[in-house]
């Protein structure tokens, strides 16, 4: 079977309709936290979930603290790879800034080939920073850390002989990366990207396309994002690039039922990393207006359809992936959660697309 892939300008049976997770430290029934090793265990029952119902993709999302247990994510997906037999396979993001592009680059390419051609990889500067101190990396250098070893990512694609020389890491002389990937374009990647004019422009320059992470506030406010990076294109040059957003959610049975499962747990990690951030203490009716008109998809699997076939069309999107995993959400509700946006969520979103180009 051929590997899914993103294209620009996407019919509704061509959008890539995924999911996402941190590996989000859940509780059980009793309210008690489990353990990081069960965690990561019911993130791989999750994905052969989602795989078996029919979900395009799955994301792990990178992190170095005691609330997610994702902090090796490319070995979370090769134990998925081995589950698994459709899905794509991709973290959401890699911190590359603290990382190295080149063990990076074989790592994915030796996923690729586990996964029969798979594997994808996020790349992105994080928003969070313990990697940093935890890998030895300055602060100060945040900006020009991802800068340069993006610029070393893109080249390593190409999966020829590099030369290479920058700041931060030990220069390349005519030197190869291995395995070769069975892939055209080398690794599939796409560039997180929080909301910059820079950034959305640098993933044109790159010829890396780029995934929006909306997760707060109208989506419509990311439609001028969206139109940089596709008049870039033009300007540049380019072939058309697909575009990919990325943004949390919660599918239950009825929008009340979907809202009240989702607001301990969302209000207890938002003033976690509220506190650390310096944030005020959210609120329900903040939670409220994020749920009716904001980015943060909970509800029913008919709203929840709506809302994501809104988004698509507004931002003429090709990829949407649901970070359906919330905080302290037991695995249970995340399962019956996943269950619903790939038995009728997915669906639902096709058809109202369908509906209105038709």
């Amino acid at each position: 079977m051929e590997p899914l892939r993103a294209v620009a300008g996407a019919t509704p049976e061509q959008l890539i309709l995924g999911l996402d997770t941190f590996g989000d430290v859940t509780i059980n029934a009793a309210g008690d936290r489990i353990s990081h090793a069960q965690v990561l265990r019911d993130v791989v029952a999750q994905a052969e979930l989602a795989d078996r119902l029919g979900v395009d993709a799955i994301t792990l999302g990178e992190h170095h603290r005691d609330d997610f247990a994702l902090s090796s994510p490319e070995i979370a997906l090769a134990a998925i790879a081995g589950r698994t037999e459709r899905i794509l396979l991709g973290t959401g993001v890699t911190v590359l800034s603290s990382d190295d592009p080149v063990r990076v680059y074989e790592r994915f390419a030796t996923l690729d080939a586990v996964s029969s051609g798979r594997a994808e990889v996020i790349l992105g500067r994080g928003s969070f920073i313990e990697s940093f101190s935890l890998f030895g990396y300055d602060l100060g250098d945040y900006d020009t850390l991802f800068s340069e070893k993006l610029d070393l990512f893109a080249r390593l694609r190409t999966e020829g002989p590099i030369t290479w020389s920058g700041k931060h890491r030990a220069s390349l002389a005519d030197q190869e990366v291995f395995p070769k990937t069975e892939q055209p374009e080398g690794v599939r990647a796409w560039i997180g990207v929080g909301g910059s004019p820079g950034s959305v422009t640098r993933s044109v320059r790159m010829g890396i396309p780029m995934m929006l992470a909306i997760i707060g506030g109208d989506p419509a406010r990311f439609a001028p994002f969206a139109r940089l990076y596709r008049d870039t294109q033009r300007e540049l040059g380019r072939e058309a690039m697909p575009l990919g957003v990325h943004s949390p959610g919660h599918v239950a049975a009825t929008d009340a039922e979907a809202r009240d499962q989702l607001w301990p747990h969302f209000e207890t990690n938002r003033n976690r990393i509220g506190a650390e951030r310096g944030w005020p203490r959210t609120t329900r009716s903040e939670f409220e207006r994020e749920a009716d008109s904001g980015s943060l998809y909970v509800g029913s699997p008919e709203t929840v359809a709506q809302r994501i076939a809104a988004t698509v069309r507004t931002l003429a999107a090709d990829r949407f992936d649901l970070k359906y995993a919330n905080g302290t959400m037991p695995h249970e509700l995340l399962m019956r959660s996943i269950e619903l946006y790939a038995t009728e969520v997915i669906p639902r979103v096709r058809q109202l697309l369908a509906d209105s180009s038709s």
